[in-house]
């Protein structure tokens, strides 16, 4: 067993990556920005660290526990190592890029988490994400949700299952019962997690009205196909909700309804009322992706109005992020077609040098080493009556 006091046992839930993960990694990592950019997406690259209080300003406030804190040697001052980079991106479009109608942009890179996942998730994790900015309508919900579909089928990824909500929906409901901001806290936790027996206990407590008790338990239980949701909600909650609320359940079902026209053949479309993960961060449309084997959602998201209120331009945005290495553990790996090239080394040899760089330029890959090359199914190999060339030797019953 390893000594968990060894200096050479890294932190739980920091793991290093190896060749053949790193090779696949990155070969995921440039497929997923190739079609970043084929949707218009640009790359931007925030920094891993910044001031505290930037990094937490407005709604990545919620970040502030799982946010490692270091003194910054220059100034002083204290800084935080990025545990998520969406509010990053939100920042940058607002206060570091010109001001533009709309703007969409996409980031990778690692984030380090304080405290670690429940449900086994690194604390290191590649997030991987794009961002909607200046929009709000069901239209660029779906474009996010539609540019996600199509990166998980263009990486392999099987079949998912993916979960709309919209918390909209919930909100309307819980103001309309009257009830406090603490009260909406707890009702929010036990709802998510479906705890319909807790629920009832509380909302007994707070004696809150008969119809107003029923609609909130049923959000519960008012999940499946967008058709037989819709058709629930409209008779079971629609009544008791605002003007807002109404336009939510409407905007979830439309948006539900594009996503399992054009992705319902390869995935399974669900609408769940009850999700409403990120109450405080979102405001709108939330949704995640889950797959077989895998405990807990592959990639989340949703619409985060109110994030540019922090940095002084609010606009409508939305997006989503995932972690890379799980999306790793579910994509094929790429078989490489060509073996590795091996070479004698020895830099006096120029005819054998420039033979190594002409296979190298022609995109092979070729080792130079010191190990006998004879049982390597590819290597270069003197040639020619005075053996002054070198040729690159095949054996076709190998690899």
């Amino acid at each position: 067993m390893t000594n968990p006091q060894s200096p050479w046992v890294l932190p739980a839930g920091i793991d290093e990556v190896l060749p053949d993960e790193a090779r696949h990694l990155e070969h995921l990592r440039q497929q997923a920005l190739r079609l970043f950019d084929r949707w218009g997406y640009d790359l931007v690259l925030p920094p891993i660290v910044e001031f505290l209080e930037t990094l937490l300003v407005g709604t990545g406030a919620d970040l502030e526990l799982d946010t490692l804190k270091v003194t910054d040697g220059l100034s002083g001052r204290l800084l935080g190592v990025r545990a998520d980079m969406t509010p990053q991106i939100a920042r940058m479009d607002a206060r570091s890029l010109p001001e533009s109608s709309e703007r969409r942009l996409c980031y990778v890179g690692t984030v380090i988490r304080g405290s670690g996942d429940a449900l086994g998730g690194s604390r290191a994790p590649i997030q991987l994400g794009g961002e909607l900015f200046g929009t709000d309508n069901a239209t660029s919900d779906h474009e996010v949700l539609d540019l996600l579909a199509e990166l998980l089928t263009e990486l392999g990824v099987p079949e998912g299952v993916f979960d709309l909500g919209h918390v909209g929906i919930f909100r309307s409901l819980a103001e309309g019962a009257e009830l406090t901001s603490a009260q909406i806290e707890r009702l929010r936790d036990a709802t998510a997690r479906k705890a319909v027996p807790e629920i009832r206990t509380a909302l007994a407590e707070w004696s809150v009205a008969a119809d107003y008790a029923q609609a909130l338990v049923s959000l519960c239980q008012l999940s499946g196909p967008v058709e037989q949701v819709a058709e629930q909600a409209n008779s079971r909650i629609a009544p008791l909700l605002d003007q807002s609320g109404r336009e939510a359940l409407q905007r979830l079902t439309e948006v539900a309804r594009l996503l399992q026209r054009y992705h319902g053949a390869r995935h399974q479309i669900l609408v769940d009322l009850a999700e409403v993960h990120g109450y405080h961060y979102h405001t709108g449309l939330v949704f995640a992706v889950y797959l077989p084997r895998l405990g807990r959602a592959i990639a989340r998201g949703g619409r985060y109005n109110n994030i540019g209120n922090a940095f002084g331009r609010a606009r409508p945005a939305i997006g989503f992020s995932l972690d890379l290495r799980d999306l790793a553990a579910f994509a094929p790996q790429q078989v490489h077609e060509q073996l590795p090239v091996y070479a004698p080394a020895d830099s006096s040899d120029s005819e054998l040098r420039e033979a190594v760089f002409a296979l190298r330029r022609r995109g092979r890959r070729v080792i130079s080493t010191m190990d006998d090359i004879q049982k390597k199914p590819a290597r270069l190999e003197r040639s020619g009556d005075n053996q002054q060339t070198w040729q690159l030797v095949e054996d076709k019953n190998d690899g």
